[in-house]
């Protein structure tokens, strides 16, 4: 194999392409990362049995050809390359890179005994790139890390025709995000589980000028594809059934109240400074003012008091601070909506453009209230 490539789209590729080698592999040869040089193209994949990452550059190919390599290394190696052009060759057992004055060389990995590919399932819709980095930004806010459960570490994507919608729960919060997009079959019903951290990864690194397209067979329930600016991500499916969440949403809140997004943030994370590990923050809904507070009587102490929109009765309620920071980090409008029916249910979170227009049901945050001294 012989190859001419531009050193920056190489490390790029690279780098995008061996996210998915495992820090420690279950067999040596998964810490590989196959090249494949033909027709003017460079393709670069990678394998654990449950992720596959794919990509391709441009290049100039004088000998064709296949090899595998350390992935982490050539990844080290070919973000520290000194010049635009670079050059690849294989003889024997070795590669060598070179750029600029600089020369590596690597050992060869057996590239017959690397496992194949899965092959891509067929296309289910797509949408650009934008609306679903969005969606998944909101929709993992409440991934569980707990890794003994790991349905609760998964995103539960529902999909029915136009419509798509993100769900995911640790059982203390449950976040929820939707959108329309373009289905291959406009009667597409799906049910997909997806590794939080996986799409989080996936959205981090998207060409927002490209769109996003999923893969997936319904006859063959096992894996989904992830693909965007040449870019094609595969992995299996969470095994399990996902909990029954959207009975926990309320049909009617009784106690509803708007406030500045930023205002609130910036106050709650203001007093949430003396909050002590897993201490709650209160808020007391009173007239047309909530009142934050967080502290013992004993130790430091902090209030701070907000203008509010308050429709219903005087409630006081408490929630983890890193919880609520986090919901009301992943709204985008400007105003939050808070509804409530008690002190001890859960509250959901919307955000909307105007003080006085109605709510979206784009992002839906719900939050169960911590039980607090008074």
């Amino acid at each position: 194999m012989k190859v001419e490539i531009n050193s920056h789209a190489f490390s790029d590729a690279v780098a995008w392409t061996t996210r998915v080698i495992p820090a420690r592999p279950a067999t040596p040869i998964l810490a590989g990362v196959r090249l494949e040089a033909a027709e003017g193209t460079l393709n670069l994949s990678a394998f654990d049995y449950e992720t596959s990452a794919r990509h391709h550059i441009e290049a100039g190919i004088d000998e064709p050809g296949s090899v595998l390599v350390q992935g982490k290394l050539l990844a080290d190696i070919a973000k520290s390359l000194p010049a635009e052009k670079a050059y690849l060759s294989t003889e024997g057992s070795k590669i060598t890179i070179s750029s600029g004055k600089s020369t590596f060389t690597m050992q060869l990995m057996p590239d017959s005994e690397y496992p194949a590919l899965p092959q891509l399932p067929s296309q289910l819709g797509q949408v650009d790139a934008q609306t679903f980095a969005q969606a998944v930004s909101q929709a993992i806010v409440s991934v569980s890390r707990e890794e003994n459960r790991p349905v609760l570490t998964g995103v539960k994507i529902q999909i029915s025709g136009d419509k798509v919608i993100m769900t995911a729960t640790d059982r203390f919060r449950l976040s929820q995000s939707s959108f329309t997009w373009t289905p291959q079959d406009a009667d597409a019903e799906a049910t997909l589980l997806v590794r939080g951290s996986l799409l989080r990864d996936i959205s981090r690194s998207l060409d927002e000028y490209q769109n996003v397209v999923l893969d997936f067979t319904p006859d063959d329930p096992k894996i989904v594809g992830i693909e965007n600016a040449g870019r094609v991500t595969t992995c299996q499916l969470i095994d399990g059934e996902f909990p029954t969440v959207d009975r926990l949403f309320s049909d009617e809140y009784p106690i509803q109240a708007v406030v500045g997004r930023q205002v609130l943030l910036d106050a709650i994370k203001r007093v949430s400074l003396v909050a002590e590990r897993n201490a709650p923050i209160r808020m007391i809904f009173s007239g047309h003012e909530v009142t934050l507070s967080a502290g013992a009587a004993d130790e430091a102490q902090a209030h701070e008091v907000l203008d509010v929109d308050l429709d219903g009765e005087d409630i006081t309620v408490a929630f983890n601070p890193t919880y609520l920071i986090e919901g009301l980090s992943a709204i985008e409008e400007p105003f939050v909506r808070m509804k409530m029916t008690s002190a001890v249910k859960a509250v959901e979170f919307n955000g909307q453009q105007e003080a006085d227009s109605d709510e979206s049901m784009d992002y839906r945050y719900l939050l169960v209230p911590m039980r607090f001294n008074v």
